[in-house]
C-alpha cells in the first residue's frame, strides 16, 4: 500500500510539473492553433484554471501530512516569504487590484507546491523526477509530432517547426534545453546502462533543433561550457584560484569577441541586433519604469494591453508584446525597485550556496542548483519567467530556494570549516 501510495503522489507531482509547463492541456484545448493562423479552434481554456485549483488543493493536503518537514523549511526562508508578502500588499497600489488578486491567488499555490517539492523530494531526487518528465516529453513530442502533426507541429509564420506538447515551438526548445543538462547530469551520476541517457541527451538537442528556437540553443552551448568548467571548484584551492583566473580571462576574450561581431552572430542564428524587435520598445518599458520606480504597478497589472500602463507601449511601438520579453523589467513593473532588490539579494545567496554545495556534495545533483540558476539568469534576458504564478522555471527556482533553506546548517558548516 505504501509503495502504491508513492507512486500515486510522484504521479502526482509529474502531472502537475506538465501542466505549470503548459502542456499538454494549452495545445489541445487551443485546437493546434499557431502564431499567424488565418483562424484558430480556440476551446474552453478555462479547464486549465479549474486543473491548477486542484492541483493547489492536493498540494495544500500533501503539506499538511508531512507539516513536521515543512515547517523548519518555512522558518528558515525569510527572504522568500518577504518577497512574497510585498507580492501581497502590492494589491493596495495596484493600477488592477483584480487582476493583481487573481495571480496573488495563483501565486500561493505556486509557492505552496515549490515548498511540496522541497519537503518531499531532496534535490538529488528533484533531478530523477526532471529525468522521468524530460523522458516523457521526448516520447510524447515525438509521437504527436509524426502522427498527429497538426498539434505536434507549428503552421502559421513557422510552419513545419516541432512544439511537440506545447502551443508554441519556443515552449519546447526551452524545456529540451533544460533537459540536456539533466540528462547529462543522470548520465555522469551511474555506472551502468549511461547509454540510455546519453541518447536520452541525444534526443533533445534533436528536438531543439527540430523547434528552430535559436535562444535555447544559445543558452544550452553556454550551460555546457558552465558545466564543463564546475568541477574546477572541487580542486584544491592553490590549483582552483589560477584555473579561475585562466577561465575567467578567456570568458573576457570571448565576450570581446562576441560583441565586435555581435551582428555576423546574430545574423547566424537568423536573428538581429534588435532580437525580433525587443530592444526597439525596452527604452519604452524603461520609461513606464521611471514614472512608478519603488513598487511598480502592482503584480501582474501593468500588461493588460490598451486597457493598462501597457497602452503606451502598444500605441508607440508595432511590437504588440504580452510582456517585456524580458524577465528583470517585468519585475520591476511589478514590484519596483524593492521588489528586485529582494529578489536579486534571494537569488545571490542562493547562488553563493549552491556554489559551496558543490565542494561539499559528491553525488549527481551537485552541478544542478547552479545549471539551473545560470538558466534563469539567461532565459529571462529574452524571456519573462522570473518571478510569475504557474510558472515552470519559477517553480524549480524557487523549489531550489526552499531545498537550500533546508539545508542551511549543513552549508554553513561545510563553508565555515
Amino acid at each position: 500500500m505504501n509503495k502504491l501510495l508513492g507512486w500515486a503522489e510522484k504521479t502526482f507531482a509529474i502531472a502537475a510539473v506538465f501542466h505549470y509547463a503548459a502542456a499538454p492541456i494549452l495545445l489541445f484545448v487551443t485546437g493546434g492553433f499557431s502564431e499567424g493562423d488565418d483562424e484558430g479552434a480556440i476551446g474552453d481554456v478555462s479547464i486549465i484554471n479549474q486543473l491548477f485549483q486542484v492541483i493547489y488543493f492536493i498540494t495544500f493536503c500533501l503539506l499538511l501530512l508531512r507539516w513536521k518537514k515543512v515547517i523548519p523549511i518555512v522558518l528558515k526562508s525569510q527572504l522568500v516569504w518577504l518577497l512574497f508578502g510585498l507580492i501581497i500588499i502590492s494589491f493596495f497600489w495596484s493600477y488592477s487590484p483584480e487582476l493583481t488578486k487573481v495571480r496573488i491567488i495563483a501565486m500561493t499555490g505556486t509557492m505552496l507546491f515549490s515548498l511540496y517539492l522541497a519537503s518531499r523530494y531532496t534535490l538529488k531526487e528533484q533531478l530523477e523526477l526532471l529525468g522521468w518528465i524530460f523522458a516523457i516529453t521526448i516520447i510524447s513530442s515525438t509521437i504527436l509530432a509524426i502522427f498527429l502533426p497538426k498539434y505536434g507541429l507549428m503552421g502559421g509564420v513557422h510552419l513545419g517547426a516541432w512544439r511537440g506538447i506545447f502551443n508554441h515551438k519556443n515552449g519546447l526548445g526551452r524545456i529540451m534545453a533544460i533537459g540536456v543538462v539533466v540528462f547529462c547530469l543522470l548520465a555522469l551520476s551511474v555506472k551502468k546502462q549511461r547509454w540510455i541517457f546519453w541518447s536520452l541527451t541525444g534526443a533533445s538537442v534533436m528536438l531543439i533543433l527540430l523547434s528552430r528556437a535559436s535562444s535555447p540553443l544559445v543558452n544550452l552551448a553556454i550551460l555546457m561550457s558552465i558545466l564543463a568548467v564546475l568541477p574546477i571548484l572541487r580542486w584544491n584551492y592553490i590549483f582552483m584560484v589560477p584555473a579561475i583566473v585562466a577561465m575567467s580571462s578567456v570568458g573576457i576574450i570571448l565576450y570581446s569577441f562576441t560583441t565586435s561581431n555581435a551582428e555576423q552572430i546574430a545574423g547566424a542564428f537568423g536573428k538581429n541586433l534588435t532580437l525580433t524587435g525587443r530592444t526597439d520598445f525596452w527604452p519604452l518599458v524603461l520609461d513606464k519604469i521611471g514614472e512608478s520606480p519603488w513598487v511598480g504597478y502592482g503584480f501582474g497589472a501593468f500588461w493588460q494591453g490598451l486597457d493598462g500602463p501597457s497602452a503606451y507601449i502598444w500605441n508607440a511601438s508595432a511590437f504588440k508584446a504580452p510582456n517585456s520579453h524580458n524577465g528583470y523589467l517585468d519585475l520591476f513593473l511589478d514590484l519596483g525597485i524593492i521588489g528586485f532588490s529582494i529578489y536579486m539579494v534571494l537569488f545571490i545567496n542562493s547562488f553563493r550556496k549552491a556554489l559551496i554545495y558543490i565542494r561539499q556534495t559528491g553525488t549527481s545533483d551537485r552541478f544542478w542548483p547552479v545549471l539551473l540558476l545560470c538558466y534563469v539568469v539567461l532565459s529571462n534576458l529574452t524571456e519573462s519567467s522570473l518571478v510569475i504564478q504557474n510558472n515552470f522555471l519559477w517553480i524549480w527556482q524557487l523549489g531550489i530556494f526552499f531545498s537550500f533553506s533546508a539545508k542551511q546548517s549543513t552549508i554553513t558548516s561545510s563553508y565555515l570549516s
